[in-house]
């Protein structure tokens, strides 16, 4: 067999699952590129190649799950409809796959082959189905130097029947040659508004009654991906039905399932610490005993949150967003704050003892904020 019959075999066999087993990444993954969320005017670009179907090589470059690798399979699905679809796309892990002998095998092969003739499409819609081929590298920026310089020779001697689309969080890492033979197409973190409706259909389609603050919640853990938050919600969504009656998902739960400190533990941190956390609240607002905690006051805290199983850089970053974003804290007591989280990163990545150093990044805090 063929590695193009396995691959076809593959696919039907993917395509195949029953969607109630299916993760809530893929089964929602968006279909048409109407479906995509956000990224307005990446889509209104891409929304014309349809039109025009002249599509160039294509490098999408952004942070993860905003939507870089559904916004190319939605176009490729438009283009070429599911008849044409296997034939004409290949889609490859470069992460997995990132070495010479991949670009030289499996890539130029595909590449030389000229496309099939346009077959009529079984739905009965019908496909602009250009004469050439897709191929999809996913985390491009994985490949090894020598595997991007020998790619750029295919895509320039094959581009009258082949195009390439680049997908990678750092374009920094694609090397110039290859960046320049591409449009570059820049994806966002994706709006909150953007998130929560997609979240929210979702939820409905699942049958799952979650609240707004539920929904607030996994867009602030998340951080802006949306594949992430759809993990979380199917998580939680499991563990609500795991018990009988079932019983309604909470913020808490999306916490602990993503793994970040709650929200009151770390303000109790940071109010030990003499950090109002209230907005409405100044730092000449507190109370003097909350200025006046001294070494052992912050010593038991941290040890108490230490003692809770909690990673020191989900503490340490939570707060760091605690403190940088204040609304009455002086820059002056802010940068000092970061210094001393940036010193405390760099120690905890060389491996250095996570207690400790929630405790000296406490202490400092401590004495910026009590500082006159």
């Amino acid at each position: 067999m063929s590695f193009f019959q396995a691959k076809s075999t593959t696919a039907t066999v993917k395509h195949s699952v029953d969607p109630a087993h299916q993760p809530w990444v893929e089964k929602y993954r968006p279909k048409t590129m109407d479906d995509i969320s956000a990224q307005e005017h990446t889509i209104a670009v891409l929304q014309k190649t349809l039109v025009s179907t002249n599509l160039p090589h294509m490098l999408f470059y952004g942070p993860p799950g905003t939507g870089k690798t559904s916004t190319i399979l939605a176009l490729a699905r438009q283009l070429f409809g599911p008849d044409n679809f296997r034939n004409r796309v290949l889609e490859l892990n470069a992460s997995d796959e990132r070495g010479i002998a991949i670009v030289r095998e499996k890539i130029k092969s595909f590449a030389r082959q000229t496309p099939r003739a346009q077959a009529v499409a079984s739905d009965g819609n019908v496909y602009p189905c250009p004469p050439y081929k897709i191929i999809i590298l996913d985390e491009a920026d994985s490949m090894t130097q020598d595997a991007q310089g020998a790619l750029r020779r295919i895509m320039e001697t094959y581009a009258r029947i082949t195009r390439f689309c680049l997908v990678c969080n750092y374009v920094t890492r694609i090397i110039e040659p290859l960046a320049s033979r591409c449009s570059k197409f820049r994806f966002t973190p994706l709006d909150s508004t953007s998130t929560s409706s997609r979240l929210s259909h979702i939820a409905r389609e699942e049958n799952i009654d979650v609240s707004p603050e539920v929904i607030s919640t996994l867009i602030e853990t998340s951080g802006g991906d949306l594949r992430r938050s759809i993990t979380y919600l199917q998580s939680a969504s499991r563990l609500s039905s795991s018990t009988n009656p079932p019983v309604p998902i909470t913020p808490q739960d999306i916490q602990e399932i993503a793994g970040v400190v709650p929200t009151a533990v770390v303000n109790d941190f940071a109010r030990t610490l003499g950090v109002p956390v209230n907005e409405d609240m100044d730092i000449d607002d507190l109370p003097a005993s909350g200025k006046l905690k001294g070494f052992h006051s912050v010593q038991k805290k941290v040890k108490e949150i230490m003692r809770q199983g909690y990673s020191a850089s989900q503490i340490l970053s939570q707060l760091h967003d605690i403190i940088v974003l204040h609304p009455t804290l002086p820059a002056r007591q802010k940068a000092l704050s970061a210094l001393a989280f940036a010193e405390a990163d760099k120690a905890l990545c060389d491996g250095a003892d996570e207690e400790l150093w929630v405790l000296d990044v406490g202490l400092r805090i401590h004495k910026a904020i009590a500082a006159p």
